[in-house]
């Protein structure tokens, strides 16, 4: 179960559900998450964990054991996976490049760096951000248009080869290795956050953020588009049709209960997403707080 729920949480969780709510008014998006949660979540992640753990299979094995036409279905599977790999883990390229980077007395995205001649500034970093520029010069080195392809950005690629190296040392040795690795995987994301919550709840102007997430617009449940994406977002965030849990459960026992293991991932998918969206908030509202107080001292 707690690999299962290693597999489920993640950036889904994190990142994309409180991108969405403030997308979708706040605490609006938050109701028909929570239904579609219930209606949709709980009883996909119990029919992957039931046809996994009764037939003992992958996700391609499981689904040309129904029938064999249905082959398909577990080979488009094992695609999304790949995307979602290739996706997840060029994030945390950028992760590695930001965590070596900070191990320095002054972090590069606090301040802007000094131009060539040592006389000043960097004008383009004035004139944005240091955060803007640490991103997009310093990381991604983007080309000034679309026409301009640029080049490899060496440190970049070694840290996606560091990504890479680290995902193959967790599953080298199949779920053994796996099982092992989940232990932090699963435990340390909640360590974080609670620092972050703790952290954010000490900054000026943190509780209006929270307040904003929980105070729902209503006017968005009307709108097709917002009960789209919380459907979207369940199967994002539960890792629903992309083979994984399938196989995870195909090591259970036969008589193990998959209802009960499918509510309690459930309940702890919903309570994560919600908890990540009020450690983000708290640092949404002091950074707007920050900003509102810079306007008005000019």
């Amino acid at each position: 179960m707690l690999t299962c729920v290693g597999f489920c949480v993640g950036l889904g969780n994190v990142w994309r559900f409180p991108y969405l709510c403030q997308s979708h008014g706040g605490g609006a998006f938050m109701i028909p998450f929570l239904i579609l949660l219930v209606l949709e979540g709980v009883p996909l992640l119990h029919l992957e964990f039931a046809i996994g753990q009764r037939l003992r299979k992958g996700s391609l094995g499981v689904w040309s054991t129904i029938h064999p036409y249905l082959a398909g279905v577990g080979i488009a599977s094992m695609f999304v996976s790949l995307m979602i790999s290739l996706y997840y883990n060029t994030i945390m390229a950028w992760v590695m490049w930001y965590l070596f980077n900070s191990f320095q007395e002054t972090l590069p995205w606090s301040q802007c760096p000094l131009n060539y001649n040592l006389t000043g500034l960097v004008s383009e970093c004035e004139q944005s951000s240091p955060v803007d520029y640490f991103w997009y010069r310093e990381t991604l080195n983007t080309t000034p248009d679309i026409g301009e392809n640029g080049g490899l950005q060496w440190w970049m690629v070694l840290c996606l080869v560091s990504a890479w190296a680290v995902l193959y040392i967790c599953i080298i040795r199949g779920i053994e290795t796996t099982g092992k690795a989940v232990y932090i995987t699963s435990t340390l994301p909640y360590v974080v956050l609670s620092i972050f919550l703790i952290r954010g709840l000490t900054l000026k102007g943190s509780l209006s953020g929270v307040v904003f997430l929980f105070t729902p617009d209503l006017t968005e449940l009307t709108n097709p588009t917002t009960w789209l994406d919380a459907g979207a977002q369940v199967f994002y965030s539960f890792s629903i049709a992309f083979g994984g849990l399938i196989s995870f459960s195909s090591y259970n026992s036969v008589y193990n209960n998959c209802e009960q293991d499918a509510v309690i991932i459930s309940a702890v998918n919903g309570f994560t997403s919600v908890y990540a969206a009020t450690v983000i908030y708290t640092i949404i509202g002091f950074r707007a707080t920050e900003r509102f107080d810079n306007c008005l001292g000019g």
